[in-house]
């Protein structure tokens, strides 16, 4: 059975000595399921008497969806006879005496520190649609991998497949391995249907016909396509904001400043000319003093008078409004004309989303 070349750089990063967590997919039709089944079906043939995990947020779902595609590829390759899958006990029992516990890994508020791993010890685990368990799931089952790990020389592995999504997976895989950060010990693989030459064109066809949030997230494997219905801006009203040139305001007219202090956050100051953003400067550390310099430098190049300048006054920003007489904007403050929202920064929150999803804020700085 010859795997997708992306199957196989998985591979690669599942057997190697230094590589703890892959996460494998992206998008619909890459081959996810398949790659973890084979893997457990590769190691229980190998590793005789080991234990492994096959999980999901649901116990159901992984019955209809992950342990079917484990039986179709254990018959492809004639070795159903090597297992006896026991469903009252959920667990596959290979001849050699291995193990594939199956798993329930859905956040239930009765057990939260998810109690019921128990005492379980494994040799390794596979997760199928990793992007619906909690984070703290991932890492109760990570802590689980010492079940004969010395004695079979291995390095604790984790496998997690997905589709795209704005959770966890997003923020401590998929955006530091864009950014070319992904720490030691991670990896991800982005698997696409168009990389899977067994799929049908019926069936790529099928997910280009898909809703455009759908079909960008599916197809394309496009992470950033946020398709929450309660997410306050839509991707591509966001994308628009650096290409609405139409409501040009020549006359710069404001200055705002987010201030922060020696590394712990990045300082930003940005220069306005209406709803346009013209110029933006920022600290990726800074003092006080280097960020008030600034402020007066803009000041003085565009003419902006002292009581069209706001800058973040909570924190060390209160330092800021003080020594140069400018606007504070404070983030609990009561909202402005007695309109119902929990604070200030809230309202202008929903403000600046009414802004960029009707098209009238540009960035035109680099």
């Amino acid at each position: 059975m010859k795997l997708l070349s992306k199957q196989e750089n998985a591979v690669y990063y599942l057997k190697d000595t230094t590589t703890e967590e892959v996460i494998y997919g992206g998008a619909a039709g890459g081959g996810k399921s398949a790659l973890g089944c084979l893997w457990l079906i590769e190691n229980c043939q190998k590793y005789q008497g080991s234990r492994w995990l096959m999980g999901r947020s649901k116990l159901k779902s992984l019955k209809d969806t992950t342990l079917k595609t484990f039986f179709e590829l254990s018959s492809k390759l004639g070795i159903s006879n090597q297992f006896e899958y026991k469903e009252q006990k959920g667990v596959i029992v290979w001849n050699n005496g291995s193990e594939i516990v199956l798993k329930d890994l859905f956040y239930y508020p009765s057990d939260m520190e998810f109690d019921s791993l128990g005492s379980l010890e494994i040799t390794g685990a596979f997760i199928d649609e990793v992007s619906q368990i909690v984070y703290k799931a991932w890492e109760i089952v990570k802590s689980r991998i010492r079940f004969k790990i010395v004695e079979f020389g291995l390095t604790p592995k984790m496998l997690g497949t997905c589709n795209p999504s704005k959770g966890w997976v997003y923020k401590r895989f998929y955006k530091p391995f864009k950014a070319g950060e992904l720490a030691k010990g991670k990896k991800f693989i982005q698997a696409l249907p168009t990389d899977n030459v067994h799929l049908p064109e019926s069936y790529l066809n099928v997910l280009r016909g898909l809703n455009k949030a759908s079909r960008e997230r599916l197809y394309y494997g496009n992470w950033e396509y946020d398709d929450n219905p309660d997410a306050l801006c839509d991707y591509d009203s966001i994308l628009a904001i650096f290409n609405n040139d139409h409501n040009i305001v020549e006359k710069p007219s404001h200055i705002t400043a987010d201030i922060a202090r020696l590394g712990s956050d990045k300082a930003v100051i940005m220069v306005w000319a209406g709803w346009t953003v013209i110029e933006v400067l920022t600290f990726a550390k800074s003092r006080i003093t280097e960020i008030q310099n600034a402020i007066n430098a803009f000041q003085t190049k565009y003419n902006i008078p002292k009581r069209y300048v706001v800058a973040d006054e909570d924190g060390v920003g209160g330092g800021l409004v003080d020594a140069l007489r400018i606007k504070g904007f404070k983030n609990n403050g009561k909202a402005a004309g007695k309109e119902n929202y929990v604070n200030l920064q809230s309202q202008c929150c929903y403000r600046l989303a009414e802004k960029v999803n009707s098209s009238e804020l540009y960035i035109k700085a680099d």
